[in-house]
């Protein structure tokens, strides 16, 4: 067992989980006032609920057992509870609870980025049964697509899931998402989008109409997300080898431009570049390297990271010419990011990109990857939700909503600046 990588996949597993606090910043920060503890206990909420669900079953959706299968819904038994992991396998790299850890925390982060989109209007405890359903029957299952793949002795696909293994074995190449484009940011962002629609607009929805209450909270925030971000992708590597410093070079590379174009865009269009701006181009920029931080040279990630900050800064603006209220524009950010950092590689990933020696057949892997992800986790986003808001309700009163959603829902408030009981 070699414990230097070992080490390394427990330390990247720590810096995405600590991605999931700095995201409840970001959004904690965007919101109003009176609705910061509701924003940011969804977040938390993802992180107890997830975390368990993780351990009892959702990794034995992910990575069933390496039997030839390429979609899921096989299971491992054997996996549930982890009770077949607690060994080291003799001859194994690492041990397997290492990955286990490292990919809860995908699991946790991806649920938590959703939340985003219901800021201010949302029951946090509808909130946690579709966490709970969403990742059991969508993230679960997708990661398997994604991420459940192998290599046999002679350096051939063991197993894996469709995007990998089943893409590769039609059109000789599978799709490329190292770190997860598809399972994480186009998921989480369909699935935003689904909610959206579900919840409706907030009262008084238009341009302008919440102010971010704290905006130091959004750059702490994405401070903490871009820290996180190194283990998030050059943690996927598995491994501390040239492949991870690679992406990690990428992961400062790609949003430190998308940054930059974010702010030329607000200048340009508003007249001031603004610190929220700052801290949205640099997360746009994140989201976009991600599934591709492996598979560019540097300079193309800088391209990639400019074109991430200068068309997500222009897609958070769709939410008020289409009509949906995507509160915190997860759909802008992550999804638009995601869908171009995956099929980014369609041109530029090295050596089967379009412009890189490539022919086409990586472009339309990518897409196939990219689309098919995005309508499963809409659709089935859209019934969950809907379903739950026809039932148990989803959306708390709209007087409610316009007072302030923490102490109706939590009895609690985030800046007590004088005692009552003085």
């Amino acid at each position: 067992m070699d414990q230097g990588n070992t080490a390394f996949m427990l330390i990247a597993a720590a810096l995405v989980l600590l991605m999931t606090p700095g995201l409840a910043f970001f959004y904690g920060g965007l919101v109003k006032a009176k609705s910061v503890i509701s924003m940011m206990m969804l977040s938390f909420g993802a992180m107890g609920l997830i975390g368990v669900l993780w351990v009892l079953y959702g990794y034995a959706i992910a990575f069933p057992a390496a039997d030839g299968t390429i979609f899921p819904w096989s299971i491992d038994t054997g996996a549930l509870g982890l009770s077949n992991l607690l060994e080291v396998p003799e001859g194994a790299a690492y041990p397997p609870l290492a990955f286990v850890a490292f990919q809860a925390t995908f699991a946790i982060i991806t649920v938590a980025l959703v939340s985003g989109a219901i800021a201010d209007r949302a029951k946090f405890g509808s909130w946690m049964i579709f966490a709970a359903i969403w990742a059991t029957i969508v993230y679960f299952p997708v990661a398997s697509w994604v991420f459940n793949f192998g290599l046999a002795d002679d350096g051939s696909f063991a197993y894996g899931g469709w995007i990998t293994k089943g893409l590769q074995d039609v059109f000789g190449v599978g799709a490329i998402d190292f770190a997860g484009g598809t399972a994480v940011h186009i998921n989480a962002g369909a699935a935003a989008l689904a909610l959206a629609l579900v919840l409706g607009r907030r009262v008084g929805f238009q341009k302008g109409m919440v102010v971010p209450h704290n905006p130091p909270f959004v750059l702490l925030g994405a401070g903490l997300l871009w820290f996180g971000w190194f283990g998030f992708n050059a943690g996927s590597e598995l491994a501390a080898d040239n492949t991870a410093a690679l992406a990690f070079v990428n992961t400062i590379a790609a949003p430190a431009a998308a940054l930059l174009a974010w702010l030329v865009v607000e200048k340009i269009r508003d007249g001031k570049p603004t610190s929220v701006g700052a801290a949205s181009g640099a997360v746009a920029g994140l989201v976009a390297i991600t599934p591709a931080c492996a598979a560019l040279h540097p300079i193309w990630a800088i391209l990639l990271g400019l074109l991430a900050g200068v068309i997500c800064a222009l897609a958070v603006d769709l939410k008020f010419k289409l009509g949906f209220d995507d509160s915190l524009d997860v759909v802008g950010v992550h999804l638009v990011g995601g869908l171009l950092g995956t099929l980014y590689l369609g041109f530029f990933a090295n050596g089967t990109g379009l412009f890189m020696g490539g022919n086409g057949a990586q472009l339309l892997v990518q897409a196939i990857a990219a689309f098919s992800v995005l309508v499963y986790s809409f659709v089935l986003a859209f019934v969950i939700g809907t379903v739950i808001e026809k039932t148990i309700g989803f959306r708390v009163k709209n007087e409610d909503e316009i007072a302030g959603i923490d102490t109706v829902v939590h009895g609690e408030e985030g800046y007590v600046l004088t005692d009552a009981r003085a």
